[in-house]
């Protein structure tokens, strides 16, 4: 294209058209389709790790980064992850659950709000309050396979990305905790227990468990499966690969460092940074983008950046000939640590 209007779909004329027609396909890792083809999962493995990760086979996590890794899968620990923004932490996860075939990763995005009962479970008494009310209505009370049955219970309990990690089954699960620095002060505390025992309880569940079919109550899970808990009790068997990141911007208590395998990302080089974009856009894309690469990693030296920036960059900058390229890639790659 030239320098122009021409990629612009929004032309801000204020009359309308169908310029929404030309809008070409997603990036890689903004591309939501996958996760309606049969059989492909959430499609998060494709966003997370490239549509293009083929092309980038050569390419090996260094020395430390490795020992790390098999030293949590070996000792059973979580492994705590720090590093700057885009500097591949949750990746991380995802390429270990890829490799090693574990399934699709449960993730748990940690807010200022969030509480270990989120990461757990949750008890819907409000939604079985309503529906014991309505049956009650209808004439059907408590009789078996009503809302108010002992046994129909279970279709209020869901499990949480942290509670179906727990689930015994005989390979571990990915459970990736995103962002535990944004948490509030008693968060990583209240994850010790858990995290050192591999277990807990669901007292909704306990409570009622002589009068439940052999125990059993039927929940569901994060991935939205129906699994039987005994006894009100979830008991791992394969304790699962835990990936707790941070972006470093608080300390965490000592206990719960004592508890997990640290894990440091430093700075990525030219080749690290070329691979990521090979993986994501393709060959063509990262040999056009060389430029960029450099450039982003000479400002990184001096400002917080991050590699997500990088990829929008040459994507969109793909549309758009010099010097509008370089003004919008300058424009997309904004130091993150600016003053307001």
């Amino acid at each position: 294209m030239t320098e122009s209007s021409e990629w612009l779909i929004y032309r801000g004329a204020g009359e309308p058209h169908d310029g929404i027609e030309r809008l070409p396909d997603p990036p890689p890792w903004r591309d939501f389709t996958s996760r309606d083809a049969a059989g492909s999962g959430d499609g998060s493995q494709d966003r997370r790790l490239g549509a293009h990760r083929h092309l980038a086979e050569l390419h090996r996590p260094g020395a430390e980064e490795l020992e790390m890794i098999n030293a949590a899968l070996y000792l059973r620990r979580p492994l705590l992850v720090t590093g700057s923004p885009g500097a591949g932490k949750s990746t991380l996860a995802h390429s270990v659950a890829y490799e090693l075939g574990l399934g699709n990763v449960l993730r748990w995005s940690i807010v200022s709000r969030s509480a270990l009962q989120d990461g757990l479970y949750h008890y819907d008494a409000i939604a079985r309050l309503q529906d014991v009310q309505i049956a009650a209505q209808g004439g059907f009370g408590s009789a078996a396979g009503s809302p108010g049955a002992v046994e129909g219970i279970g279709s209020y309990i869901r499990l949480g990305p942290l509670g179906t990690a727990l689930l015994p089954s005989d390979t571990p699960r990915v459970l990736l905790i995103d962002e535990l620095d944004k948490s509030d002060i008693d968060l990583p505390n209240d994850l010790l227990n858990v995290l050192e025992e591999g277990e807990f309880a669901i007292p909704e569940l306990e409570r009622i468990a002589d009068r439940l079919p052999d125990g059993d109550a039927e929940v569901l899970t994060a991935d939205g499966v129906k699994v039987r808990v005994r006894d009100g009790r979830v008991r791992c068997r394969a304790f699962p690969f835990v990936v707790l990141t941070s972006n470093g911007e608080r300390d965490f208590p000592a206990p719960l460092m004592r508890r997990c395998i640290h894990l440091e990302l430093g700075r990525p080089d030219h080749n690290r940074l070329a691979t990521f974009v090979r993986a994501h856009l393709g060959d063509e894309a990262a040999r056009a983008g060389d430029d960029l690469i450099t450039r982003f990693l000479e400002r990184s030296r001096s400002e917080l950046l991050a590699a997500d920036q990088l990829l929008n960059a040459i994507y969109l900058t793909d549309a758009a000939a010099p010097p509008s390229r370089d003004r919008l890639a300058d424009l997309l790659i904004q130091r993150l640590d600016r003053p307001r």
